[in-house]
């Protein structure tokens, strides 16, 4: 089976250095070692996309090369993981009952006006747009480890050994325009939908998803625990059976983050491949 596989991670923001994370570069790398020991990808299927490389136009692009490539019959399985800051913005389509859409930062990450510029963030109708397009035959798998909201930040949250994975509206009118409104990503109903659209969420949408300092290593908890999982299991569990484990580890280590897994109930009991 033909596969395509990208995978980002973005510690640093061209425009926002002081809000840097630590650990989406290591998750990156993590998914990409995971991808080739357990679910049958060799290096040349896996795009790595890091820092200044991944930037929106970049991001897109090469998304848009794995769904033609799939369009055209070329690929039957692709995955796609990103860590970075999530963030919010008012929503322009109309499709939001909060007129929030969901948003993901990428390294060149800008304003315009009072608000993100668009062409300088990932907002989840694009990814939506994009992945709807795919043959009903061919299997899509998301990972995202972001935040999809700044209202579920708690004390914990903000300890020394972690930090939310959140970027705030750029304005005091953006935020107004967000205030209290919870975004439900479009790609949830995607995967809730479609046979073969499955994705991971680090957190629930009112929640923050946490770069943490586990074993003196920088990760996202989310994928550090998923990957611990994995490897421990050597991929004989189901994806139901992992999340309850991801869900377990993150409890006991006093996150305040619950992941989701949005897909069809066949697909929950399978393992991933």
């Amino acid at each position: 089976m033909a596969k395509k596989a990208l995978c980002v991670g973005i510690n640093n923001f061209k425009n926002y250095p002081s809000n840097a994370l630590r650990g989406c570069i290591n998750d990156a790398n993590d998914m990409e070692a995971l991808l080739v020991k357990y679910m049958g990808y060799s290096p040349s299927d896996i795009v790595k996309l890091t820092d200044n490389k991944a930037t929106k136009s970049n991001i897109i692009k090469n998304l848009k090369e794995m769904v033609e490539g799939a369009k055209a019959g070329k690929y039957e399985s692709l995955i796609f993981s990103m860590s970075s800051h999530g963030t919010q913005m008012p929503d322009t389509s109309g499709d939001e009952p909060d007129k929030v859409d969901e948003a993901f930062c990428p390294h060149d990450l800008n304003v315009k006006g009072n608000t993100w510029d668009p062409d300088h963030i990932i907002v989840d109708d694009e990814l939506h747009d994009l992945f709807i397009q795919l043959p009903e035959n061919v299997k899509l798998e998301v990972y995202l480890d972001t935040c999809h909201s700044g209202s579920g930040l708690k004390a914990i949250d903000m300890l020394q050994d972690r930090q939310p994975r959140y970027m705030p509206p750029p304005s005091l009118e953006a935020f107004q325009k967000i205030e209290g409104k919870i975004s439900k990503c479009n790609l949830r109903t995607m995967a809730e939908n479609g046979k073969k659209h499955i994705l991971w969420a680090a957190c629930k949408p009112e929640q923050t998803s946490a770069d943490a300092n586990i074993e003196n290593s920088w990760h996202g908890a989310f994928t550090y625990y998923f990957c611990k999982e994995i490897n421990t299991s050597k991929n004989s569990l189901s994806r139901e059976e992992i999340l309850k484990k991801v869900t377990a580890d993150l409890k006991d280590g006093r996150y305040s983050q619950e992941p989701q897994l949005e897909c069809q109930a066949t697909n929950r009991e399978n393992n991933i491949t």
